[in-house]
């Protein structure tokens, strides 16, 4: 491909280049420039938040690039304080590895491993010493580092910074030059600590990276960023049906956001809402399982919420420990979904006639309730539990 329909490819769906020009006098350079991606296992899965960036890294790999992922497992046992309010609690060593190991065999599902470059930035930051770690720190000032953001916000509500967390740019900086990376992706919350990255080069007679930052993904809720602690995200490791149904259950809103950052294309206004989130569920699961688990669990949600069929699928089993309508919702959201649901909004799924039992819409939020093991009753249009 020539440099500039490379380079038009490689905009798309990114926030911010710097610079556009840059990356083409890469792209002429006529070798494979060395793309690298950090990710920290803070937590045991990847979720599509992360998938996001490591499909940007599979299109440069498949133009003939090489991936240079690279697992902080130094940087995680800090955390990246990028749009913290507060210190993230620190992980042990052991912690960190354990995810490691999953990060690795999920990162796969969307990289091409022959063109991947597998690196730990323990395996230069574990051999430092004492005054090379000053000699790092003697690269920046506390001015450049307290332009962040978020540290600025935490000063300004009198919330403490701590000193480890003021290291965490300047290693992630670091890591671009240990790799000499050409480019390197992250979301947008990730920029300054990728200009720092350009600086640092700089400094030690590199050329620059280029920096390419994608959207930040919102998660089921619509509101937060994509996140495991924030219970909001659908994980790469997760079976077909929870990734089906978690994605069936995002607002007609979100899911016009979700069309262009997760298939590239934008969502045609005329298409039916349902089936329009259908495609898009289907298209993930063949996407991280394969096209017969797509096939198999569009049949099966058909099948879980068709008025007809509900009675025979394969639905998950709720032991009521109260009778009163509100109650059982609440905890049949919980137990057989790890939804959490107040009273409140458990009184609004009822008056809406959302909830109804073997078929019959439940609508009087005071009702107290004699189930029968086997009774179907349906929470939502998404969600139904059989009683047990």
């Amino acid at each position: 491909m020539q440099p500039d329909e490379a380079l038009s490819l490689l905009k798309q769906g990114a926030a911010q280049i710097i610079s556009e020009a840059e990356l083409r006098a890469k792209l002429v350079l006529g070798r494979p420039l060395r793309v690298k991606l950090g990710v920290d296992p803070t937590s045991p899965d990847l979720h599509l938040g992360h998938a996001l960036i490591l499909r940007k890294l599979r299109q440069f790999q498949d133009l003939g690039h090489e991936a240079v992922l690279i697992i902080g497992d130094f940087t995680s046992m800090i955390g990246d304080p990028s749009g913290r309010s507060a210190t993230r609690p620190q992980l042990s060593r052991d912690q960190v590895l354990a995810n490691a190991e999953t990060y690795r065999a999920q990162a796969f599902k969307v990289l091409d491993p022959e063109r991947t470059r597998l690196v730990s930035n323990g395996e230069w930051f574990g051999k430092m010493r004492f005054d090379e770690v000053i000699r790092l720190n003697s690269l920046v000032t506390l001015q450049q580092m307290l332009q962040r953001e978020d540290f600025r916000n935490r000063i300004e509500r009198q919330q403490p910074i701590h000193a480890h967390e003021i290291q965490y740019p300047i290693m992630q900086g670091w890591d671009s030059v240990m790799v000499q990376a050409d480019v390197e992706l992250g979301g947008t919350d990730q920029l300054f600590n990728n200009l720092v990255g350009r600086d640092l080069q700089k400094m030690e007679g590199q050329a620059q990276q280029v920096v390419l930052v994608l959207p930040i993904l919102e998660g089921l809720d619509g509101s937060m960023k994509m996140s495991k602690s924030l219970g909001n995200y659908v994980g790469l490791s997760e079976s077909a049906s929870e990734i089906f149904g978690k994605l069936m259950s995002i607002s007609d809103e979100l899911m016009a956001r979700y069309y262009p950052l997760l298939l590239g294309k934008s969502l045609d206004p005329a298409a039916h809402p349902l089936e329009a989130k259908k495609h898009l569920a289907g298209v993930i699961v063949e996407t991280y399982h394969s096209r017969d688990a797509a096939q198999k669990t569009l049949e099966e949600w058909n099948a879980r919420f068709s008025e007809k069929r509900l009675g025979d699928a394969d639905l998950p089993t709720f032991h009521p420990e109260k009778t009163d309508i509100v109650s059982i919702v609440v905890s049949a959201y919980a137990n057989a979904f790890a939804v959490t649901k107040s009273r409140a909004d458990a009184r609004r799924l009822i008056e809406q006639g959302s909830v109804q039992l073997d078929g019959e819409k439940l609508r009087d939020p005071k009702a107290v309730l004699e189930l029968k093991s086997g009774q179907v009753l349906r929470l939502d249009k998404t969600r139904a539990v059989r009683i047990g």
